[in-house]
């Protein structure tokens, strides 16, 4: 296999409280590869969002900072790097489709201003070239009548449009890494399936990698190549799509996956997680899903359990060897 083009190490990520130090994101390893898409997947809460901000070092700070780890891109320690650097890799090399368009993208400024920064921000282009390119970019996400788009402003345009210039915005350097922070939601399910074809195609035509952020396993089921599973600030679980759906080896993974409606289930109820997501702490110990868990035992309330292969490329951070078969899903 081929290097990774990014490359997650013992990342911590932490905000400073009056309560004192509290790590949103506690030692999450992950790696990215050319042309693959992975899944982030969690609970509201988890660390997802902040893993992303992480990795483009825009956690505000403060409150926020990177105490402990490393991001790797295409080999290139992003942590040190000084906030001129990292505008130059920004948008570039490696970009963020964010969850929520109205509140990204500028309401003073129009889309073709917006897409024109970018441009001539990273490639040496006059502004007559930028604005061309600008009316094409809109064109390839899907936006019908792109020079009329181009001089409206972000109030102008629905949730599915909105969402596609950021798509726009975010591909228009072909960035070598993308990560998408929930970008289906809040739309209705025809303009997520145009949303998730437009990423796809991207993956497929230009090989780009896609770091997926979500709590929709269907989108994930459709889209990944690999999994990873977070909780409390912690990858619990990672692996291919097809063991993490076939052979779930975390309690929160089998949680998560029978939480899902299917179309022939008889129960009168769907299935939920019992509990909710911990408050994070400095102080905590053991197994942070533990207090939620069905199987817990003794030394998951005393020790954390470490991310363990389970099979080729499958790891699972559980004390149990093996979930009871009758709870497979």
């Amino acid at each position: 296999m081929s290097e990774p083009v990014l490359r997650i190490e013992n990342l911590k990520t932490c905000f400073m409280t009056s309560k004192g130090e509290v790590p949103a994101v506690d030692g999450v390893d992950l790696a990215l590869y050319p042309g693959e898409v992975v899944g982030l997947v969690g609970e509201s809460g988890c660390g997802k969002s902040i893993t992303s901000l992480s990795v483009l070092r825009l956690v505000p700070s403060p409150p926020g900072k990177i105490v402990e780890g490393a991001i790797y891109l295409k080999g290139r320690d992003l942590v040190p790097l000084k906030e001129k650097e990292m505008c130059r890799i920004r948008g570039k090399t490696i970009s963020m489709i964010f969850q929520e368009p109205m509140t990204s993208l500028n309401p003073l400024f129009t889309i073709g201003q917006q897409l024109m920064e970018t441009l001539r921000l990273h490639e040496r282009i006059s502004r007559k070239e930028a604005m061309r390119k600008a009316v094409s970019l809109l064109a390839d996400v899907g936006i019908s009548r792109p020079d009329k788009v181009i001089s409206q402003y972000p109030h102008e345009l629905s949730g599915g449009m909105r969402q596609r210039v950021m798509i726009a915005m975010a591909i228009s350097c072909n960035p070598e890494v993308l990560i998408a922070d929930e970008p289906t939601t809040a739309l209705d399910v025809t303009i997520q399936a145009q949303i998730l074809d437009l990423l796809r195609a991207r993956n497929k035509k230009h090989g780009t990698a896609v770091l997926m952020i979500t709590h929709d396993l269907g989108v994930v089921a459709e889209m990944c190549d690999r999994v990873a599973v977070m909780y409390a600030g912690k990858v619990v679980e990672q692996g291919t799509v097809r063991d993490i759906f076939s052979r779930p080896q975390h309690p929160y993974t089998q949680g998560l996956i029978r939480s899902v409606p299917r179309l022939a289930d008889s129960r009168d109820r769907l299935y939920s997680i019992p509990g909710q997501v911990p408050v994070m702490s400095s102080q905590m110990k053991g197994c942070r899903f533990a207090s939620r868990c069905s199987y817990v035992m003794g030394i998951c309330t005393e020790q954390l359990p470490e991310l363990t292969e389970r099979s080729t490329g499958h790891y699972s951070r559980c004390w149990l060897e093996e979930l009871p078969r009758e709870d497979a899903i």
